[in-house]
């Protein structure tokens, strides 16, 4: 019995592994097209990578390079949201992602945001809450060590310091914390999307026969707020709200 859950672990590891060497050959794959200038076939690649659940903000990355080079606005988009959803601080993606929403028609304007939480969120968000997460567990193993360090300290100056730490240590701890939590409530409190149709009429009511509010091109980034039916709820940057067909938008979270 034993040896048979044996033969089966290892079969699974062993399974496991070869699905990584698959993964990582279709990366490797679509680098390699990508350099010769085979865009299509690079995001073929990589979506089929993706296909597979495995994401990394490098593979949306390059997906998103793939589909700009194609002049695809919105896959483009996309991407590079998805890729900055994984790493908010790398300025590589904001910059490619930039240069992408150029190319988008809808020029909508902001409502600038004011108050704490505006000013919270400007220092806390540029980093993931799993990122914010690990910083509080680094902390707390430097609390650990700083703890052993106070408790095997032979002079009092030594446990003032060691204990100066330990509290440092907690009060980051603490901080990252509440980082953590902070942003994961921002970003679960939005539901944002891409448009994905050419063109797409925004009615005033979830209904074909409604009047049209406004019309949205593709790449331009949404909040949805609620679906009924084949229509979903929508509010732009410049808090304008109508109803969009599902089909024509595809949510990145």
């Amino acid at each position: 019995m034993e040896r048979f859950k044996m033969k089966k672990l290892l079969y699974i590891v062993s399974l496991l592994m070869a699905m990584q060497a698959a993964f990582g050959q279709s990366f490797d794959k679509g680098n390699e097209l990508y350099r010769k200038g085979d865009y299509a076939g690079a995001a073929q690649q990589y979506e089929g990578v993706l296909k597979q659940q495995q994401e990394s903000a490098e593979l949306y990355f390059n997906l998103g390079n793939a589909y700009y080079k194609q002049e695809k606005v919105a896959p483009a988009i996309f991407n590079y949201e998805k890729a900055l959803q994984l790493n908010p601080g790398n300025k590589d993606i904001k910059v490619n992602l930039g240069y992408a929403q150029k190319m988008v028609i809808d020029d909508i304007k902001a409502v600038p945001k004011v108050g704490v939480s505006k000013l919270l969120y400007g220092i806390t968000g540029n980093y993931h809450y799993n990122t914010w997460a690990w910083v509080a567990v680094s902390f707390s193993v430097l609390f650990l060590v700083l703890f052993v360090g106070y408790y095997l300290a032979g002079t009092t100056l030594l446990k003032r310091i060691f204990f100066t730490g330990m509290f440092i240590a907690v009060l980051c701890i603490i901080l990252s914390i509440l980082a953590a939590v902070f942003v994961r409530a921002q970003v679960t409190g939005e539901h944002p999307a891409i448009v994905y149709a050419e063109v797409a009429a925004v009615k005033a009511e979830p209904s074909v026969k409604s009047r049209d509010a406004f019309i949205l091109h593709e790449g331009t980034r949404v909040n949805a707020k609620e679906t009924v039916g084949n229509w979903t709820k929508v509010v732009l940057a410049d808090d304008s709200v109508g109803w969009i067909e599902k089909s024509a938008i595809k949510a990145l979270r």
